[in-house]
């Protein structure tokens, strides 16, 4: 989290996003240094910390060179609240379409997601406790007999040996429930079927027709959830078995362990001082080199005019409370293909003051690419293959030689990055993944060398019959 004191270095940051993303270490300086930012901001003066505003970030490169890949991770290293939107889905105010509020929205949503889960997980210990009695209380219901009468000992187990001194039904029924805690503990009750009362899914109240008379969708978010707390929540009863009633009921149970109020109130601070919008396709919405103000154009600078004001720092109503936007980090990125980044609105441009612009990838990146990474294109075709307990192997030149043949499509057809890997990847192994486990069974291992590479791929690019890997 951003505010824990052990907070990485802008140094180890990069060295995080290097076990994900190969090259573009100056696009990987400047996000560390964002990140670290908002760490030290939250430790600076009191009176300087409302003053210090984010430095939004332009990432400019083509498609698949790591740029939702570079924010993606950020956000997994900063264990903030983070969303992905893009750019060309919204429209202007007064259109139909997405709104560009909505992206605030969402942000909020995923932290009050992320606060709730942090909870639930502090409260386990105590609400397991809870779900522990609530079980013994349908297994071994309490002693409820009148006084001067004697209660049945509970399932038909005997509660006392031939020759003991009877207890009162009240320690009877201690004992009783003690021997079942255990065997509750020790798993030996997992299998028993018992009745619980669960509350039902799908039980919110939805207005259909959409919102009326031009109340936003925050709004009217916000009437539906009041009217969801004083209506009463509907139950129903379920017959499971212990170890699915432990689990049914540990949700509940947690989520009435804590309060609400308390998680929106740190979830909005979280989304205000630690959230991160990547607003991909920014390109999409700008206006054309040398292109008159008007058609589709017109659109496109609407939608920027929206940007503006969230970018610059507003205050935004979502179901949960207002939502202030001055200290989110916003990162947008785009191709820029057609369009040029000072084609943009110079408003807009201005609250974007670190320009990255992240280069394309070499045949040396394709080949680190898949080779080096955690999440390597090989090591989830190994995972995958793993499965079916067939040993599937890369040796150094099928990786080089498919490394040169995805850099080879991507200069004959169009350039997608990292992205061509897929297709190549997908054309040289789905046979084997065909054949796994009808032909090719357990125990097998299968080592891909160059020679296989050459003879399922080479020829389709020396023949330029390069269909086949295009997405």
């Amino acid at each position: 989290m951003l505010d824990s004191a052990d907070f990485l270095t802008p140094a180890q940051i990069v060295a995080e996003l290097d076990k994900y993303i190969i090259g573009q270490h100056e696009a990987k300086r400047h996000v560390a240094i964002a990140l670290r930012n908002r760490w030290r901001r939250l430790r600076a003066a009191p009176e300087m910390r409302d003053e210090i505003v984010p430095n939004n970030i332009l990432m400019i490169g083509s498609t698949g060179v790591g740029k939702t890949e570079i924010a993606r991770r950020l956000a997994g290293i900063s264990g903030a609240p983070f969303t992905k939107v893009e750019a060309s889905k919204f429209t202007e105010v007064g259109y139909v379409g997405r709104d560009v509020e909505s992206m605030v929205r969402d942000l909020v949503e995923q932290s009050v997601s992320m606060v709730k889960t942090r909870r639930q997980e502090e409260v386990k210990v105590k609400a397991a406790q809870v779900v522990e009695e609530l079980i013994l209380d349908i297994l071994i219901p309490p002693v409820t007999a009148a006084p001067g009468t004697s209660a049945k000992p509970a399932l038909g187990f005997p509660t006392t040996a031939p020759g003991d001194v009877p207890d009162s039904d009240q320690e009877l029924n201690e004992r009783t429930r003690e021997r079942f805690r255990e065997k509750i503990r020790n798993g030996e009750m997992d299998d028993r079927k018992i009745e619980i009362q669960v509350q039902q899914g799908g039980g919110g109240i939805s207005v259909l027709g959409g919102a009326p008379g031009g109340m936003d969708e925050a709004s009217m978010a916000g009437i539906q959830d009041m009217l969801g707390s004083i209506m009463p929540k509907k139950t129903r009863k379920r017959k499971v078995t212990v170890a699915e009633a432990r689990k049914l009921l540990l949700d509940e149970e947690a989520a009435k362990l804590i309060d609400m109020d308390e998680v929106k109130d740190e979830a909005i601070r979280l989304a205000e001082n630690g959230g991160i919008i990547f607003i991909d396709e920014i390109d999409k919405v700008a206006s054309r080199s040398g292109k008159g103000g008007g058609g589709p154009d017109v659109s496109r600078e609407g939608v920027q005019r929206d940007l503006l004001p969230i970018v610059e720092g507003s205050a935004v109503s979502t179901k949960y409370g207002i939502v202030n936007t001055d200290h989110i980090l916003f990162i947008a990125a785009g191709a820029f293909h057609v369009s040029k980044p000072s084609d943009l609105i110079p408003e807009l441009q201005g609250r974007f003051p670190i320009r990255v612009e992240l280069q394309s990838l070499t045949k040396d990146d394709f080949y680190q690419i898949l080779k080096d990474p955690k999440n390597a294109l090989t090591k989830q075709y190994e995972a995958l293959l793993k499965a079916e307990e067939v040993e599937l192997t890369f040796d150094d030149d099928a990786l080089k030689r498919l490394a040169e043949i995805a850099f080879e499509v991507n200069s004959e057809v169009e350039n997608i990055g990292a992205r061509r890997l897929h297709t190549v990847m997908s054309r040289l192994l789905n046979d084997i993944l065909f054949d796994v486990p009808d032909k090719i069974g357990p125990n097998a291992h299968i080592l891909i060398d160059r020679a296989l590479v050459e003879e399922r791929l080479t020829d389709m690019v020396r023949n330029r019959d390069l269909s086949q890997y295009i997405l």
